[in-house]
C-alpha cells in the first residue's frame, strides 16, 4: 500500500515505485477529516482524491479521525485500515510513505508500523529536494499549492502553480518541496495518472490564524 495525501511527493512516490519489476501497489491509504469530508493537512476534498484515485487506477483505504485527534486516536483509525487492507489482501505487509528528510517522523512511522506488524518503506527518503522538486517538474508531474503556512511562507503562495517559476521564487530558508511543513500540495496530473484531472480552484481561508487553504474543485462541479 501506499500512504497517499494527495500531494506531489506521495503521487512522486507511487511513481517511483511503479518502475520497479519487484513491487506493485495494490491501493491508496488515506487520512481524511470527519466533518470537512477532506484529507487531513492537506485539505484536498473527498471526491478531488477519489477522481485522484481513479485516474491512477487504484482504490481508497480511508482513514478517519475527528477535527481534535491526538496520537491515540489517530493510531487506532490507522491500525483499524491497516486490518482492513490484510482482510482485502491477505498477506500484505508493507505500506510506502513519500517522506523526504525528516528522520523522526521516518521513526514514528516505522515503530507504529512495526508494532502492528507492517513493514515501512520510504522510496525518497534522502533525496535532494531541490533536485527532486524540478526533476517531478520536469517529469510531467501537475501540482498547485493547496495550504500555505503563514509562519514559514507569505500566504499569497497558496493557490499558485507547483512549477519552476515558484521554486525560483521560494526563500532561501524554505525548502523546495515544503517538506518542514511550509506547504502542501494538491496533484492534478503526472505519469502516475493515465489522464490529467480538471481542477479549478475555488475560495481561499485562513485557519487558526496561520494556514492558509486554497481549495480546488473538480471542474465539471
Amino acid at each position: 500500500m501506499l500512504s497517499w495525501s494527495g500531494g506531489k511527493d506521495s503521487a512522486w512516490t507511487l511513481h517511483v515505485l511503479r518502475q520497479r519489476r519487484d513491487i506493485e501497489v495494490v491501493a491508496l491509504l488515506t487520512t481524511l477529516t470527519q466533518g470537512y469530508d477532506r484529507i487531513s493537512m492537506q485539505g484536498i476534498r473527498r471526491d478531488v482524491l477519489h477522481a485522484q484515485a481513479q485516474a491512477a487506477g487504484l482504490p481508497v483505504i480511508e482513514v478517519w479521525i475527528p477535527q481534535q485527534s491526538d496520537n491515540t486516536t489517530y493510531e487506532a483509525s490507522f491500525a483499524g485500515a491497516l486490518d482492513e487492507a490484510q482482510r482485502r489482501w491477505p498477506g500484505i505487509r508493507d505500506i510506502a510513505f513519500g517522506d523526504l528528510f525528516l528522520a523522526d517522523i521516518r521513526s514514528w512511522r516505522e515503530s507504529l508500523c512495526a508494532r502492528l506488524g507492517w513493514n515501512a518503506h520510504f522510496p525518497l527518503f534522502g533525496s535532494d529536494t531541490a533536485t527532486l522538486g524540478r526533476a517531478m517538474i520536469a517529469g510531467g508531474l501537475r501540482a498547485h499549492l493547496c495550504c500555505v503556512d503563514t509562519t514559514q511562507l507569505d500566504g499569497d503562495f497558496s493557490g499558485r502553480a507547483y512549477d519552476a517559476a515558484l521554486l525560483d521564487e521560494l526563500p532561501a530558508a524554505c525548502d523546495p518541496c515544503g517538506e518542514r511543513g511550509e506547504f502542501h500540495t494538491v496533484v492534478s496530473a503526472g505519469p502516475m495518472f493515465d489522464r490529467p484531472l480538471a481542477l479549478q480552484r475555488g475560495d481561499s481561508v485562513l485557519r487558526d490564524g496561520r494556514f492558509n487553504y486554497s481549495d480546488f474543485l473538480l471542474a465539471d462541479d
